[in-house]
């Protein structure tokens, strides 16, 4: 049936970043990663924000220096959503950024330094809760590991990854998700599935420097692709040389089509040929733009004409079956009434948004009413 996915998911134990569960069976996490200077504060939050209203579920922020880290600080006090910092080389920014409140601290155990530099950073972060990403790239392994494996290679990637494995182990300190990322498919993939068999830390997915939004979303749609519908990944980054909020588009684009997850509008369209009875490309496109601001999870099916039409119309919560001047629209699988095909963007994005409205009144009324009985029930 629509809107039921036969992925059976890994079973991975849980660590909480922020107030967003990762792992076990928490829904698949979607972040992006900030592009703005970190030091402008207020360019930073609009950015956030903006990924958040998009739907981000936690978003990472580069904190290259002390500077950063002090902005840091307030960038967290308004922050909406949990925020994991990206720190390389210098224990001491970890460590400030988690006396600020950090949800979470990316690092690579092996280039803060010397063990007693990690050792504090791993201490700190159990003194106060905060959980590890160990983040692995092909672009910067070790240089043994390098020349070991000539080039880099899924078992490199693996290597390494236990390399800070071990160290964590050592501290016994479980609090952590790794990634393993690589801007080649099937490297990332290969090394995610030899780790997923190993270990059952949560696993943070990524095709690293995809490319551009449309390369890197093709690029991550496959090797994201590939994983979650084997049931490997926990939360998800898609690394778009792009605005950030398309990050978070595609991530969710991903999900809904593996039905992981539903978000906002699930739009089911034909690419339209000489049988429409509309101009189908644009009815989506102008139906797509006004109803971005939806997230509340909705199927809706526009089709041209009367071929594929009611097949797909009555599987939906709102279809629409292309006819000559006026189209028929189905509502929950059964006809409706007709629309003027001159009139159909408004019409829809009506009758989108009174759906959801008399749901989540639905919603309210029944809360209202058990409400309402445990207070019967009780006097």
């Amino acid at each position: 049936m629509k809107g039921e996915s036969w992925i059976v998911r890994r079973k991975s134990r849980q660590i909480m970043v922020g107030n967003v569960p990762i792992g076990g069976d928490a829904p698949i996490a979607v972040q992006s990663m900030t592009n703005t200077n970190t030091c402008d504060v207020a360019a930073t939050l609009n950015q956030i924000q903006q990924v958040a209203d998009a739907g981000a579920d936690l978003v990472r922020v580069s904190i290259p220096t002390m500077d950063a880290a002090e902005a840091f600080k307030q960038i967290k006090l308004s922050s909406p959503i949990p925020l994991v910092a990206d720190i390389h080389f210098d224990q001491k920014i970890a460590l400030k950024v988690a006396d600020y409140g950090v949800d979470c601290l990316r690092i690579n155990p092996g280039n803060i330094g010397k063990e007693d530099r990690i050792r504090a950073v791993i201490e700190k972060a159990r003194d106060m809760n905060i959980p590890i990403r160990i983040g692995v790239n092909a672009g910067s392994l070790e240089k043994d590991l390098q020349v070991k494996y000539g080039e880099p290679t899924p078992d490199a990637l693996v290597e390494s990854a236990f390399r800070h494995i071990d160290i964590l182990d050592k501290y016994d300190f479980q609090n952590y998700k790794i990634s393993l990322k690589a801007s080649d498919v099937f490297m990332t993939v290969s090394a995610y599935r030899k780790l997923a068999s190993q270990i059952d830390q949560p696993l943070h997915l990524g095709i690293t420097e995809a490319g551009g939004l449309r390369a890197g979303a093709v690029k991550s749609s496959i090797g994201l692709g590939l994983l979650l519908s084997e049931g490997i990944g926990d939360t998800i980054r898609i690394s778009l040389a792009a605005d950030p909020v398309e990050e978070i588009k595609v991530g969710y684009d991903i999900l809904k089509s593996l039905s992981l997850r539903q978000r906002g509008i699930n739009l089911i369209a034909c690419p339209s040929c000489s049988r429409q009875q509309f101009d189908v490309i644009k009815t989506v496109n102008e139906l797509e733009m006004r109803l971005e601001d939806v997230r509340e999870a909705i199927d809706v099916a526009i089709i041209g004409c009367v071929v594929n039409g009611p097949g797909e119309a009555k599987e939906v919560d709102l279809g629409l079956t292309g006819g000559l001047k006026s189209s028929l629209l189905y509502n929950d699988g059964e006809k409706s009434h007709k629309i003027d095909n001159a009139e159909l963007v408004d019409s829809l994005e009506k009758l989108v948004r009174e759906k959801l409205a008399d749901r989540a009144q639905k919603i309210d009324d029944k809360s209202k009413g058990e409400s309402l009985i445990k207070v019967n029930l009780s006097s």
